[in-house]
């Protein structure tokens, strides 16, 4: 370990930039927030008050455009172009990160203003919800905001996930500031942010059903251009629900394989079991599609457009298909025992398809050895994931929700399968007094040094028969060499023994090491590590011939942590994060089945003066 980093005292004499962002930064993004929401308190004032005419007048458009009443159709239209905006800046961001390394700031990194542009228009677009209701009870499920103003209860879901993800970002400064920089998008902080803007697409659900319900059925618009509307919205909620898969999607997984199985399993089986639920025949294919064709925009905007590391992601069609199959069967006239037979389908039929495509486009295929632990993660992560689907597709449906107590015992019970089979997969053993010799033979010049890799590990048997893999990553290289990142497979040569298939970068700030994960084991050897005066390490030289200890991965990839504070404080802050996480979901369950007590008998949107006060 002494050769990897100095000390850590050393390192927080030294830091400089890895222990969060500077106090200007901070400070200016603290008096931007407090404008905008003075800005946007004001303009609620004077349109409560109707000193301005102008936000109705838009609103009342995007009603007669989308056939919605006001107060849901322009929150949605803006919707549209805020998460657009916030997924392309975090999949730009975390290329950033792969290819460049971290940031001296929230400002300094071109992606984030993207993705706090996205996230401040995802807390307005639940706000303008709240906010525009004036002359009507928005559903028979608003909530009494003063005597004569009523908020749906969509709107407060919307917001309070664009505010619990805003909150991410001043949690995220005071989390490097006790921990260093953690690059990794698994970051407790790092989770809020993603899953605020992920799982608003439930909110956004919500809200345009509830709007359709507000109104007289007979102006209710159901042609084919607003199903397939309501499909896309399903497609972002399949990319919503898979933004925590996305560092498998470029490679860099800094965590089991086995995890991303189960990750693909939750999303499809939650969003496409509702999909089909709700909107009928093909709507899984469709939703899946979408998803698939916004990812791939995406990716190619972020990779060949501007040059940094391109990735590949999950396709969810086999999945989709499974659930189509399933839906001819009388199953569906059941939703919560269609929800668990689509789960379990998921998890077991929709994966080994998955695994088809993942074989063809991703770095690392899924072994044979991984398939038992991946099914003993996924089944109950599917059955209990897809009983929520089926549920929630009930609601959106307006056919209310099952006996009293179903959905808080299946919510409770998808949360206890997802934890466990997380906790699980987070499991990671590093091997005692193991060891790889490694012979670097230098390698033509491409702008900088490179070098194959002969490796030798003690013991020889150490990957198994099947390991994860076993390969050489080469990150955070910047752009003297190309997008500065590269995932280097290896040849096996014999028992334990290993080569390159194409040469290494080994000076720079590259920063390479190899890598082996088989089974409950994640480690790795570095062979070049720049010095970095910002966390106070120094440089580890990729010597022509060396034999160095295999060490946990996460002290080479999070080179920047540090692990110089109490041990409880840590967990402690994990705590913190968690219980607000759960307070997210749980908020998401309560709006949904309070929703859903009103669906199937909501009359048509009425006038203020017909809506009992109580």
């Amino acid at each position: 370990m002494s050769e990897v980093t100095v000390t850590h005292s050393a390192q927080l004499a030294a830091a400089t930039e890895g222990g969060g962002a500077a106090l200007d930064q901070i400070v200016g993004i603290s008096v931007a927030t407090a404008i905008i929401t003075v800005g946007l308190l004001w303009i609620a004032y004077l349109h409560r008050t109707r000193k301005i005419t102008w936000l109705q007048r838009l609103a009342d458009a995007a009603g007669r455009k989308s056939g919605l009443p006001s107060w849901a159709a322009l929150p949605l239209a803006l919707f549209v172009a805020t998460i657009l905006t916030a997924f392309l800046g975090f999949i730009w961001d975390v290329s950033l990160h792969i290819g460049r390394g971290r940031d001296d700031g929230p400002l300094a990194n071109p992606a984030h203003y993207l993705i706090l542009i996205g996230l401040f228009m995802l807390f307005i677009t639940g706000m303008l919800a709240m906010i525009l209701p004036r002359d009507e009870k928005p559903g028979r499920a608003a909530i009494k905001v003063t005597r004569t103003w009523y908020v749906p209860v969509s709107g407060l879901l919307v917001a309070g996930t664009g505010l619990y993800a805003l909150i991410g970002f001043p949690l995220d400064d005071a989390w490097h500031r006790m921990f260093g920089q953690d690059v990794t998008l698994w970051g407790p902080t790092h989770l809020m942010l993603i899953g605020g803007a992920g799982f608003s697409l439930v909110g956004i659900l919500l809200l345009e059903f509830e709007g359709r319900m507000s109104m007289p059925p007979a102006e209710r618009r159901d042609g084919r251009f607003t199903w397939f509307l309501r499909c896309a919205t399903f497609g972002g909620l399949i990319i919503g629900m898979s933004v925590f898969q996305i560092e498998y999607d470029f490679g860099v997984e800094q965590f089991r394989l086995v995890l991303q199985p189960m990750l693909i399993c939750a999303a499809g089986a939650f969003a496409l079991v509702a999909a089909r639920i709700v909107l009928g025949p093909f709507a899984a294919i469709v939703a899946a599609l979408f998803a698939a064709g916004v990812r791939l925009i995406t990716a190619l905007l972020v990779g060949p457009v501007f040059g940094a590391p391109t990735n590949v992601f999950a396709l969810y069609l086999g999945a989709a298909v499974v659930i189509e199959l399933l839906a001819l069967t009388p199953l569906l006239k059941n939703r919560v025992l269609f929800g668990a037979v689509g789960g379990l389908l998921v998890a077991t039929v929709g994966l080994w398809l998955e695994s088809l495509w993942i074989d063809a486009v991703y770095i690392f295929p899924w072994p044979a050895g991984i398939w038992g632990e991946a099914l003993a993660m996924s089944i109950p992560v599917g059955i209990t994931v897809g009983i929520c689907g089926g549920i929630f597709g009930r609601v959106l449906r307006g056919e209310g929700l099952p006996r009293p107590g179903v959905g808080s015992v299946a919510v409770a019970a998808a949360i206890l399968a997802v934890g466990a089979a997380t906790a699980n997969g987070l499991i990671a053993t590093v091997p005692e007094n193991a060891r790889a010799t490694i012979v670097l033979t230098e390698a033509p010049d491409d702008g900088g040094a490179m070098a194959h890799a002969a490796v030798t590990l003690d013991p020889r048997d150490l990957a198994g028969e099947d390991p994860a893999w076993v390969a050489i990553l080469s990150w955070q290289g910047g752009e003297g060499l190309g997008n500065g990142f590269t995932v280097g497979t290896m040849e096996r040569t014999g028992e334990g023994t290993y080569r390159t298939n194409e040469p290494i970068p080994i000076d720079g700030t590259w920063k390479t090491l190899l890598r082996l994960q088989s089974g409950r084991m994640m480690t790795a050897v570095p062979i070049y590590l720049p010095a970095d005066a910002g966390i106070g390490a120094e440089e580890l030289a990729a010597e022509p011939a060396s034999t160095r200890p295999f060490v946990p991965e996460i002290t080479i990839l999070q080179r920047e942590r540090t692990f110089d504070h109490p041990g409880w404080l840590f967990g402690a802050a994990s705590l913190v994060v968690l219980a607000c996480s759960l307070a997210m979901i749980i908020s998401l369950a309560w709006g949904t089945g309070r929703i859903s007590r009103y669906s199937s008998a909501e009359p048509a949107t009425r006038r203020r003066d017909d809506v009992p006060v109580t």
